[in-house]
């Protein structure tokens, strides 16, 4: 089935691939995980009890389906799949940026982009050197195969009130979904940035980038 954040099932409508019932592709522990903390924290955190497989789907009314591919921060390039806080390393050990934000935006027909925005120190300006310069950095640092696709410089990063960045629903929103569903300002540390991120979002699907 697909779920909304709310735990309901939806009909065309994107939502959280879950399995209400088991199946035999599943495993049943992982090694090494003594008392199943690490297990049940990747499929059974989100939906309590419900296997919740980390991809987005979207069941549509005639029964047929659509995967969009992952729903957490993962990066997957080419098969490969990587957490962000390596790129984080690498690309805010330089002395122009003061914070970054990655997406891994897998589109729905046509190919997918690896997004970075950056924080720039005041002054800086995201010229053809300084984007050289962070793209050097996650070569040499994570490895070409995570290089971003498109490069930008953005105001703030969006984070909750505990400091932490908001990759979930900024992905959310640059693959288009309705800012009113995937964002509560009430729960940022930053609200006054949405409105930023909602045109962002907006030009770059507007053009196709």
């Amino acid at each position: 089935e697909a779920w909304n954040d709310d735990g309901e099932a939806v009909i065309d409508a994107v939502g959280e691939l879950v399995c209400v019932r088991p199946t035999p592709g599943m495993p049943l522990y992982f090694w090494g995980d003594a008392d199943n903390k690490r297990y049940k924290a990747s499929y059974f955190e989100k939906y309590s009890g419900v296997w919740c497989h980390g991809d987005w789907i979207k069941i549509q009314s005639d029964g047929s389906c659509i995967i969009y591919g992952r729903s957490d921060a993962t990066i997957n390039r080419h098969g490969v799949r990587m957490g962000t806080s390596e790129i984080y390393d690498a690309v805010e050990e330089l002395d122009e940026i003061l914070d970054s934000m990655v997406l891994d935006l897998e589109f729905l027909g046509r190919e997918s982009k690896l997004l970075l925005l950056v924080v720039l120190r005041e002054g800086v300006q995201l010229d053809e050197g300084l984007t050289d310069k962070i793209r050097q950095a996650i070569r040499t640092g994570v490895s070409p195969r995570f290089l971003p696709d498109v490069i930008q410089a953005a105001p703030e990063i969006p984070r909750t009130l505990s400091g932490k960045k908001q990759e979930i629903p900024m992905k959310k929103l640059f693959l288009g979904q309705d800012a009113n569903k995937v964002l509560s300002r009430d729960t940022m540390a930053n609200p006054h940035v949405v409105d930023w991120y909602i045109e962002s979002a907006e030009t770059m699907n507007a053009g196709g980038r």
